[in-house]
């Protein structure tokens, strides 16, 4: 297989280990969440998680999910306040204070690259994407995992990337892959850096990483929060519940605008993905004004939800807690005092 070695990016060196000992989360050898975190999951459960992830009625939608063409000029077009398209599961491409930054860039086929069995994306043809893309400005990494991480994406975003922002661990895999070293920069959380008058902060989440069979939990994992004289966005990254969330909100919010995981969550793996209750519970607690859910019209990963579900249980749940909410389609420019709100997934 092509470039199978590679997917499993970079091997951790005694150097590199030395350097993960300095944070406080690291701990026996690993990194650790702030509370405990255990998934009840077994090697026993894997055969019986596989059958019904392909066999469950509406996993995928029933014809490829379809993404608005990208715009460049509306995309660049100076503007007063911040402007995001998304691009399913966790893609965010966004301008902000004149600076072009893209979250978690995974734009791959397939999430499985070194498995048997393809899990393919629900839209055609999504890496042609990035020939369009202009200059990148940051490219930001929120953990290693397959569906946020693609050795592809980011060949071919490399060649226009100025700079990278990652999670402590993250850079290995870049560097194997032949980004230059000097233009990434490696964050704990709380870690805080300026890009231009954009003050970026690496916040917690409750989650865990890895790409192979010995590196898991050998890369930390996390949100971002962006905050400007006139704006404060954050993308909440991968995780379950916990009580970071209220922590994030004292010390960085109020935010106007949220990006707040929810899609495939399961019972079994429930203390690292939130249910969609929970999401919009989260936002709250961390003082965001309005918010859209991510991590579902990309990839199915969980055999609990239909493709869709997340998305229809976030809108209910926001409604019954009086929380501002948006759910743009795929590929749509939009800022965040837009009112989106149609459920274009009905009509698939």
């Amino acid at each position: 297989m092509k470039n199978f070695h590679l997917q499993f990016g970079g091997k951790i060196t005694k150097e590199l280990q030395d350097r993960y000992e300095q944070s406080d989360h690291w701990i026996k050898g690993k990194f650790r969440n702030l509370e405990r975190t255990k998934m009840d999951m077994t090697i026993g459960k894997i055969p019986g998680m596989i059958y019904k992830q392909f066999t469950k009625e509406g996993q995928v939608p029933n014809s490829p999910l379809p993404i608005i063409p990208f715009d460049k000029s509306a995309f660049l077009a100076p503007a007063d306040k911040s402007k995001f398209i998304w691009y399913g599961h966790a893609v965010v491409l966004m301008q902000l204070n004149g600076k072009t930054i893209l979250i978690d860039p995974m734009l791959g086929p397939n999430t499985t690259p070194i498995a048997p069995i393809a899990n393919k994306r629900f839209s055609e043809n999504t890496l042609s994407l990035i020939d369009d893309f202009p200059e990148i400005d940051l490219i930001l990494l929120t953990h290693d995992h397959y569906d946020h991480l693609d050795y592809d994406s980011i060949q071919k975003l490399k060649q226009k990337t100025k700079k990278y922002f990652v999670a402590l661990g993250v850079k290995r895999h870049l560097v194997r892959w032949g980004v230059d070293p000097a233009l990434i920069t490696e964050f704990d959380w709380w870690d805080d850096q300026k890009l231009g008058n954009i003050n970026i902060t690496f916040t917690p989440t409750r989650h865990f990483s890895g790409r192979g069979l010995t590196d898991r939990a050998k890369c930390l994992w996390g949100g971002w929060a962006f905050k400007t004289t006139t704006e404060n966005i954050w993308f909440s990254g991968d995780g379950g519940y916990g009580e970071h969330f209220k922590t994030i909100g004292t010390r960085l919010g109020p935010f106007d605008f949220a990006f707040m995981e929810c899609g495939q969550y399961n019972d079994d793996w429930h203390p690292v993905h939130m249910f969609p209750a929970e999401a919009v519970e989260a936002a709250l607690e961390a003082n965001v004004k309005k918010a859209m859910p991510f991590h579902w019209a990309g990839f199915s990963l969980s055999y609990q939800h239909t493709w869709s579900e997340p998305a229809a249980d976030f809108v209910k749940f926001s409604k019954e807690k009086g929380l501002d909410y948006m759910v743009p389609p795929l590929g749509k420019l939009f800022g965040y005092e837009d009112k989106i709100q149609k459920r274009w997934w009905e009509e698939k």
